[in-house]
């Protein structure tokens, strides 16, 4: 065969022998540049000392067997009950693994909110085989970024670059643990900036860096490296279809990093800025309705109630095309810049309204955490519903423009209401023809239930609104 192709080759060559001009003249004029790759080995001979790989330990969530109790046929439930119930089986360890950095000589290390989450136990491995316990300083859910400790001093660490300034098409380079593959090393170019990924939660404050670097399971909380060696990324997710890398990875900016690290450092929680409103993107039909030259912006649908919005004179309807000196060109722009905005900031928001254009002074509130309750939640027990709930502050109802009623906290496996869908976070307003005003009113309203008939109950999640069915055995 490759005597054929040899053959093959040199009958080309000499029917068409322009061709064999044509290709060496384009060898000559292509830049020597085009051609080279970058050596990456003096960086990662540099910067894997301070590349860490982070095992948890975590207890598993056994579901009871209650809730497959409704399961089990007719023939077999008499046997079960004279025998009693069966033993719950405990909880077993769970181990998983992701990477991170050490970012100080005296013990701090950054990797991802989702790499800890739930941890009981935390241990670092380094390259040189040393390893240590690490406490967890503080954990951010909406960056995905997490902070730890471990007692040790004189480390080596790496240096953050101003992510701001990197470029499409630069060339990138990360260092984990994909897949328990110890110190992998991948590269690439970026991608893209600023992508909008929203979380389970709907929530959008990260603008990810987008790269085709091979990142897989494992490589979570990495460090991404511009060519000088300076971390310019966190590696955070991928988006796959078979759950390997497929060429779209995404990286948290050191620019946010920086600022939740400081946070967390401090006070062990982040707070962000929080204006009060919602907001869509702006085609080309909208914006012309709207009177601008162009589609941009973040269209404002909805502006709450006494909120950083409505008492700096934000209207629905108004066009936010800048807001702290910074352009918004898509409306997932502006939860990037308020969201890293400190509380009670005083900023500047460019609007257009009916085709005027106006400046307004915004003084930026401040985003509420992951938990809506505060208080501790009813540690009396499950209701006859299945559910534990918490109260409402007034705050809370005026930011959700709610009149009353109750937080879910717990759900209780197999219950009524487990069965009916509701989940915690869920908000109830009324349950059958009963408004909810406070938990008082909610357990009157359970206690007087009927067993063995349908019962609504009108719920708000997460922006959504609706009625579920709910039936007490």
């Amino acid at each position: 065969m490759l005597k054929k192709l040899f053959f093959f080759s040199m009958l080309v060559l000499v029917a068409v022998p322009s061709i064999q001009f044509i290709v060496s003249s384009t060898q000559v004029v292509v830049p020597s540049a085009q051609v080279e790759l970058p050596d990456f080995t003096d960086l990662v001979e540099r910067a894997s000392p301070a590349v860490v790989k982070i095992n948890t330990v975590s207890r598993s969530q056994w579901q009871s067997s209650q809730q497959f109790q409704g399961q089990i046929p007719d023939i077999f439930r008499d046997l079960f009950e004279r025998r009693g119930r069966p033993r719950e089986p405990t909880p077993r360890p769970l181990w998983s693994s992701g990477s991170g950095f050490v970012i100080s000589a005296d013990g701090y290390i950054l990797t991802n909110h989702h790499v800890v989450d739930q941890a009981e136990e935390i241990e670092v491995l380094f390259a040189d085989r040393s390893h240590y316990k690490a406490t967890v300083i503080g954990s951010d859910r909406r960056s995905d970024l997490a902070l730890l400790k471990i007692e040790a001093e004189g480390l080596r660490f790496l240096d953050f670059a101003d992510s701001d300034q990197l470029k499409v098409g630069e060339w990138v380079l990360a260092i984990g643990s994909p897949f328990g593959l110890d110190y992998s090393v991948t590269a690439g170019i970026v991608s893209a900036k600023g992508r909008s990924l929203p979380n389970e939660q709907r929530e959008n404050y990260v603008p990810f860096i987008q790269t085709d670097v091979a990142i897989n399971p494992g490589n979570s909380g990495g460090p991404l490296f511009n060519l000088d060696g300076q971390v310019v990324g966190i590696n955070s997710q991928i988006f796959s279809r078979s759950g390997g890398s497929i060429g779209l990875s995404f990286s948290i900016p050191s620019s946010v990093a920086l600022t939740v690290v400081e946070q967390l450092k401090k006070t062990g929680s982040v707070q962000r800025g929080w204006l009060g409103v919602a907001i869509q993107n702006i085609d080309k039909s909208l914006a012309e309705s709207l009177q601008l030259d162009k589609p941009q912006g973040a269209l404002i649908n909805r502006v709450n109630v006494d909120s950083p919005a409505d008492r700096g004179g934000i209207e629905s309807g108004d066009v936010i095309i800048s807001f702290d000196g910074q352009p918004i060109i898509h409306a997932d722009d502006l939860p990037h810049i308020v969201g890293i905005l400190a509380p009670d900031t005083k900023v500047k928001a460019d609007i257009v309204r009916q085709g005027k254009r106006k400046t307004l002074s915004i003084k930026v509130g401040r985003l509420e955490g992951d938990d809506l309750g505060i208080a501790a939640a009813d540690n009396t027990g499950a209701d006859r519903l299945g559910l534990l709930v918490q109260k409402l502050d007034d705050d809370e109802l005026r930011a959700l423009r709610l009149r009353g009623g109750i937080v879910v906290d717990e759900v209780e496996a197999g219950s009524a209401a487990a069965e009916a869908g509701i989940r915690p976070g869920d908000i109830a307003v009324q349950l059958g023809h009963s408004r909810i005003d406070d938990i008082e009113e909610y357990r009157q309203v359970v206690s007087k239930l009927p067993e063995h008939t349908p019962i609504f109950i009108h719920l708000y999640r997460q922006g959504w609104a609706g009625l579920k069915t709910i039936v007490i055995h």
